[in-house]
C-alpha cells in the first residue's frame, strides 16, 4: 500500500462499546486519531428514516429522539443474519462498515489518505466472524482484508491482527515489560460487551506469524462485559425506584412509546455514568427520568453487584491459565486493557485471588490498537538521515532485547501502483525495511543512542490506591530513599569553597605594604599615618568580608559532578539461588541489600557504599508471598511487604541502622501509605479512615486524626508532605517525590478531604494548625513547599491558585486557562514557583507547560504530550511516555531546552544533577546504559552496567547499587 512510502500507518481497536485508532506519523509519533474531534469513538449506529447509518456521538444524539433505530453495540450481533432498525433489516457488517468508513473518513482529513492499516479482532473468532469483517471492510471501501498464515509473507490489504496479540506487542515493545523468549503473559480484555482472555507465549521471531508472540490459550465469557454491569447497577436502581414509583418504573424499564424509548436510553446512560463515578467516588446520584429526586448508589452497592460478575472473570482467568499448563505465578505478566478495567474492583480482585499483581494503564482503550501498530514497521525512509541500516537477522536478539522479525523483501519487478483506490489507498507495494522494536530501523551503535532510556510506561498504582506522592512506596522502582548531598559532595572538585581574596589582618593573608615608619619620639604626624593605615587596614577586612559572603551566597550548591565511567567497587553475593525479589536503599556511605528467601522472609544487608563491605545481616522476623521493598531512614530502614488486595493485612517492620535489630513492627493494609518525618512516621489508615503519628524509634502510637468526611459520609482523601527545599535539591524517585523527604525539617502534611476541605498538620503532634474549606476536590493536582500551597482548580475551570500554609488565607490566582484544558501535573520548581502541565482541549500533542513565580507573569512553552513533571532546581524535567519514553530538560525560562527529547528515563541525583538510564526499568538480568548530566552541559556517556536488575537499582550522587543474579552491585560514576 502506498502509505507505507509515506510512512503513516493506522491501526484500528473495533470495539463492543467504543472503537479506538491510533495513527503513527513518519516520524515514529502515536497519536489517537480524532473522529468528530474525540480520541474514542463510540461503536453505536443509527439508521434514519432514509435508510443512512450514522455512527459515534451522532448516533447516540440521534438515537435520543428515536431510540427504534439505534443499535449500540454491533460488535454483539456478529452471529445474526440481520439487525433490524427502524423497520429495515441490515447485516451485521454493513453496520461495522459504517464505522469503518467514519474512522477512514478521519484519517483522510488528517492526512491527506487512507494509510496501510491493521485492524485488530477477538481471538476466539473463527472464519465465519471474520468473514464479515473482511465484508465490512470492503464495503466501507478499505483494501481487502489480509490474515497472517504460517505459509508465506502476509498478502498485501488491510492486515487482520488477534486483539490479545497486539497487547502482548504494546506490554513489551511500548510498556517493554520482559516477556523473555519462553516467556507467557495473560491479556484481560475486559469490554463493553464481552471478557477474553488470552495467553500467549514469546517463541522469537516467526517471519510469517505473529512476531513473536502464539496464543497457547485463549477463553473469555461472551456474556460479561460493562454493559453487564450496567445492568446491575440498573438492578440495584430499580430496587431503590421500584416501591414509591412502580408504574415509571415500568415504563422506563418496558417502553411502548418513542418517549419512553427515549427516556429507557437516557436511564441506560446516567446509570452508566454513574458506575464510571464509583470508580472515584463513594457515592453517586443518579438522575432517573419522571423521578423529582436524583437516587443515590454507593460503591458497596456497585462492589456487592459486581463482584459475582467478576468472580466468574477471575475464574475464566485462572481456567484459560491452567489450560495453558500453567500456575498464575509463573506468568510473565498480567495485562490489563478495554475500558471495563478501570473499575477497581476489577484490578483488586485479580491480585487477590491469583497473587499476581496486574498492570492497568490510565487509558486501557488504547494498547491494542497501539500495539497492533508494530505490524507495520516504519519504512526506510523514517529513519535518521546517516545511520547506516544494518538487517538483523532472523532470531537473533534486536534492541530492547526483543528479537528481530525478517521481513519478506519484495519480489523483482514490484512497486508502487500508479493509481490509487478507496480513500487514497493503492492496493500494493514493496515490502517495507527490515525493522527493529516499534518497527524502527536498526542503526549502528553510532547512531543509536545509547544511554537516552528506551521507552518505559510508569508503573501502575496498586488498584485502588491514591496517587502516589512523596513520602509514599512508589511500586516499579527500588524503594529506596538516598540522603541529600552532603557538603562534601556538594564542593568544587578542588574540595573547598571559593576563597575570598587576601585581606590585611588575617592570619596567612598578605599585608599591606609597611607604610615609612613615624619619627623617633612618635610625633603627631606619625600617628596620623598610623591611624591612616589601620582604617584602610579596616576597611579591606570588611570589604573582604563582604566579598566572601558574597561568594557564599551566591556560591554554585550543586556542581556539576565529575561524571565517569562506571567503577565496579564491590559486590555482596547472597547464595547458591537466584532471589527472586531484590531491592536495594541509599543513604550517605551507607546502602541497604534486602532479597527474598525460600521462607518468604527477607534479608537484609548493610554495607559500606565506598567498599561493598558487610556491616550487618538481619533476617526478617516475618514472611510475605511479596515483599513491596525497602526505604532507608534517617538512622534505620523500613521493609514492607505486599498485599493482594486494597484491605489485605502487610507487615511494616522498621530495623535499627546501627546493628539490624528490629525496633518494631505494625500490619498496614493493602492501600494504606505512610509518610516519614524526621522522627514520625505517619500512616494513612484508610480501612480506619484516619491519619496516625507513630514514633520513629519505637513505632508507638503518638496521636490520630479522623479523616474529614463530606456530607454523605465519605472519609476518602489525599495526603501530600510539604516539602522543603533541602529535600527536593537531594536526589528523588523516578517521579520526582525526594528519597530523603525529612531533609531540612519537613514536618508537615497537607490532607484533602472529600469534602473539599484542606488542613496543614504538623507531623510530630498530629496538631492541625490551619484549615479551610472549599479549597480542592481528590482528583485536584495540589503540591506544597516551604510556605506555600498550590492547587490546580477544576470546578470553575483550570486555575492555579496559591495558598499561605501560614494562614490560608484569600488564595492568589497565579493562572487561568482557556474553557475546556485540564492539568496533567503539578510540581514546586523553585521558591515561590509552581510549574503546571496543561493539557487543552485539542488533545495532547498541544500540552505545554506553565510556569508561574508568585508576583511576575506566567511562562509558557510547548511540551508535546508529555506526561509528567520532575522539578530539578529552577530547571524542569518534562517526560512522557508514548510512543516510547522521552526526557526533555528545560531551562528556567524554557526558552532553549538544555536536552531535547531524548530516549529514556531520567532521576535527579541532585539539584544541578540528573542520571539517565538506555533502558526500561526490569526485574531480569541485562545490560543497561548510563549517562550524566549537569544542568550547565552535554551528557556524559559512560557506557554500561551490565546484567543488573535494574528496577532493584538505587542512587545517590556517586554510587550506583543494583541487584544482579545472585549478587549485588556497587558501581562508582563520579568522582
Amino acid at each position: 500500500m502506498s502509505g507505507q512510502q509515506d510512512g503513516f500507518a493506522l491501526a484500528v481497536d473495533l470495539g463492543t462499546s467504543n472503537t479506538v485508532a491510533v495513527l503513527r506519523r513518519p516520524d515514529g509519533r502515536t497519536r489517537p486519531l480524532l473522529v468528530d474531534g474525540h480520541p474514542i469513538l463510540p461503536s453505536g449506529v443509527y439508521a434514519d428514516a432514509d435508510g443512512h447509518l450514522h455512527v459515534g456521538r451522532d448516533a447516540q444524539r440521534l438515537a435520543q429522539a428515536d431510540p427504534a433505530g439505534y443499535e449500540p453495540n454491533p460488535k454483539r450481533r456478529v452471529d445474526e443474519e440481520t439487525v433490524e432498525l427502524r423497520g429495515r433489516a441490515y447485516r451485521p457488517a454493513e453496520l461495522l462498515a459504517a464505522t469503518l468508513r467514519a474512522v477512514a473518513d478521519a484519517a483522510v482529513a488528517a492526512v491527506g489518505l487512507l494509510p496501510p492499516a491493521v485492524v485488530t479482532h477477538p481471538a476466539a473468532w473463527a472464519a465465519p466472524r471474520r468473514q464479515v469483517l473482511h465484508d465490512a471492510l470492503e464495503l466501507a471501501g478499505w483494501p481487502a482484508a489480509a490474515e497472517h498464515t504460517l505459509a508465506g509473507p502476509i498478502a498485501p490489504g488491510t492486515r487482520l491482527l488477534r486483539e490479545p496479540v497486539a497487547a502482548a506487542r504494546y506490554y513489551t515493545q511500548v510498556l517493554r515489560r520482559p516477556v523473555p523468549v519462553g516467556g507467557v503473559v495473560a491479556v484481560f480484555d475486559f469490554g463493553g460487551g464481552t471478557l477474553d482472555v488470552a495467553v500467549l507465549r514469546n517463541e522469537g521471531a516467526d517471519p510469517w506469524g505473529d512476531s513473536g508472540f502464539v496464543l497457547v490459550a485463549t477463553g473469555g465469557i461472551a456474556d460479561l462485559g460493562g454493559l453487564d454491569l450496567d445492568a446491575a447497577l440498573l438492578g440495584r436502581l430499580g430496587e431503590l425506584v421500584r416501591p414509591a414509583h412502580p408504574e415509571r418504573w415500568a415504563r422506563l424499564t418496558d417502553p411502548t412509546t418513542t418517549a419512553e424509548r427515549r427516556d429507557r436510553q437516557q436511564l441506560w446512560d446516567n446509570v452508566r455514568g454513574a458506575k464510571e463515578m464509583l470508580s472515584r467516588a463513594v457515592v453517586a446520584p443518579v438522575a432517573v427520568p419522571g423521578v423529582e429526586e436524583a437516587v443515590p448508589l454507593t460503591r458497596e452497592d456497585f462492589e456487592r453487584l459486581a463482584a459475582p460478575l467478576l468472580a466468574r472473570a477471575v475464574a475464566e482467568t485462572r481456567h484459560v491459565t491452567a489450560v495453558a499448563g500453567l500456575r498464575p505465578d509463573q506468568l510473565s505478566g498480567l495485562f490489563l486493557v478495554g475500558g471495563s478495567t478501570r473499575v477497581p474492583l476489577v484490578a483488586r480482585l485479580l491480585h487477590a485471588e491469583l497473587g499476581i499483581a496486574p498492570t492497568v494503564l490510565e487509558q486501557p482503550e488504547l494498547p491494542v490498537a497501539e500495539g497492533a501498530l508494530t505490524d507495520l514497521p516504519l519504512p526506510r525512509a523514517a529513519r535518521r538521515p546517516g545511520a547506516p541500516v544494518a538487517p538483523p537477522q532472523p532470531g537473533a536478539p534486536a534492541p530492547g532485547g526483543h528479537e528481530a522479525t525478517t521481513v519478506p523483501a519484495a519480489r523483482a519487478g514490484e512497486g508502487p501502483a500508479s493509481v490509487r483506490g478507496p480513500h487514497g489507498t493503492v492496493p500494493e507495494a514493496t515490502a517495507p525495511a527490515p525493522a527493529g522494536p516499534h518497527g524502527t530501523l536498526v542503526a549502528d551503535a553510532s547512531e543509536q543512542n545509547p544511554v537516552g532510556y528506551a521507552a518505559t510506561a510508569r508503573p501502575a498504582p496498586p488498584p485502588g490506591s491514591a496517587p502516589s506522592h512523596a513520602g509514599a512506596f512508589v511500586p516499579g522502582y527500588a524503594s529506596a530513599y538516598a540522603a541529600p548531598a552532603t557538603p562534601e559532595q556538594a564542593r568544587p572538585a578542588d574540595g573547598g569553597w571559593p576563597s575570598a581574596a587576601p585581606v590585611a589582618g588575617v592570619p596567612g593573608s598578605p599585608l599591606p605594604p609597611t607604610p615609612d615608619a613615624a619619627p623617633p619620639g612618635g610625633g603627631g604626624r606619625g600617628r596620623g599615618r598610623r591611624g591612616r593605615w589601620i582604617a584602610l587596614g579596616a576597611g579591606v577586612v570588611v570589604v573582604g568580608l563582604a566579598a566572601a559572603t558574597l561568594l557564599w551566597v551566591f556560591r554554585d550548591r550543586h556542581p556539576a559532578l565529575d561524571f565517569q565511567a562506571p567503577v565496579l567497587v564491590g559486590t555482596a553475593a547472597v547464595g547458591d539461588e537466584r532471589p527472586g525479589e531484590m531491592f536495594t536503599a541509599t543513604v550517605a556511605d551507607r546502602a541497604y541489600l534486602a532479597w527474598s528467601r525460600p521462607d518468604d522472609r527477607l534479608t537484609v544487608r548493610a554495607v559500606d557504599t565506598a567498599t561493598g563491605k558487610k556491616i550487618w545481616e538481619q533476617q526478617t522476623g516475618v514472611g510475605a508471598d511479596r515483599w513491596a521493598g525497602i526505604r532507608a531512614l534517617p538512622d534505620g530502614v523500613a521493609v514492607l511487604a505486599e498485599a493482594s488486595g486494597s484491605a489485605t493485612p502487610r507487615p511494616l517492620l522498621v530495623l535499627d541502622g546501627g546493628n539490624g535489630d528490629q525496633r518494631w513492627k505494625i500490619d498496614i493494609r493493602g492501600d494504606d501509605e505512610i509518610f516519614l518525618g524526621a522522627d514520625r512516621v505517619v500512616w494513612l489508615d484508610r480501612t480506619g479512615n484516619r491519619l496516625v503519628g507513630l514514633r520513629l524509634d519505637d513505632g508507638r502510637q503518638r496521636w490520630v486524626q479522623d479523616n474529614p468526611r463530606s456530607e454523605y459520609g465519605d472519609a476518602r482523601t489525599v495526603v501530600v508532605p510539604v516539602a522543603t527545599a533541602e529535600a527536593l535539591d537531594g536526589a528523588g524517585y523516578p517521579d520526582g517525590s525526594p528519597r530523603a523527604p525529612w531533609a531540612g525539617k519537613a514536618d508537615r502534611l497537607v490532607q484533602v478531604g472529600a469534602d473539599r476541605s484542606v488542613r496543614v498538620l504538623a507531623m510530630g503532634s498530629g496538631e492541625i494548625l490551619k484549615s479551610r474549606g472549599n479549597v480542592a476536590d481528590l482528583d485536584d493536582p495540589v503540591t506544597a513547599r516551604d510556605d506555600r500551597l498550590y492547587v490546580a482548580e477544576t470546578d470553575r475551570g483550570l486555575r492555579l491558585v496559591s495558598y499561605d500554609l501560614g494562614s490560608l488565607g484569600v488564595p492568589d490566582v497565579l493562572y487561568a486557562s482557556e474553557p475546556g484544558s485540564r492539568a496533567k501535573d503539578l510540581v514546586t520548581c523553585g521558591e515561590h514557583r509552581a510549574c503546571l502541565l496543561e493539557v487543552p482541549e485539542a488533545g495532547a500533542d498541544g500540552t505545554r507547560v506553565v510556569a508561574v513565580t508568585e508576583g511576575e507573569d506566567s511562562r509558557q512553552w510547548p511540551a508535546p504530550q508529555a506526561e509528567r513533571l520532575v522539578p530539578l532546581g529552577e530547571h524542569l524535567l518534562a517526560e512522557r511516555g508514548t510512543p516510547r519514553d522521552t526526557v526533555t530538560l528545560f531551562g528556567p525560562d524554557g526558552a532553549a531546552p538544555v536536552l531535547r527529547d531524548r530516549d529514556g528515563v531520567a532521576v535527579r541525583l541532585d539539584a544541578g544533577n540528573l542520571l539517565l538510564f538506555s533502558e526500561a526499568p526490569s526485574g531480569y538480568e541485562d545490560d543497561r546504559s548510563l549517562a550524566g548530566l549537569a544542568v550547565a552541559g552535554k551528557p556524559f556517556e559512560m557506557g554500561l552496567v551490565k546484567q543488573v536488575r535494574s528496577e532493584s537499582c538505587s542512587w545517590n550522587t556517586d554510587t550506583l547499587v543494583c541487584g544482579a543474579d545472585k549478587e549485588f552491585r556497587l558501581y562508582r560514576f563520579a568522582g
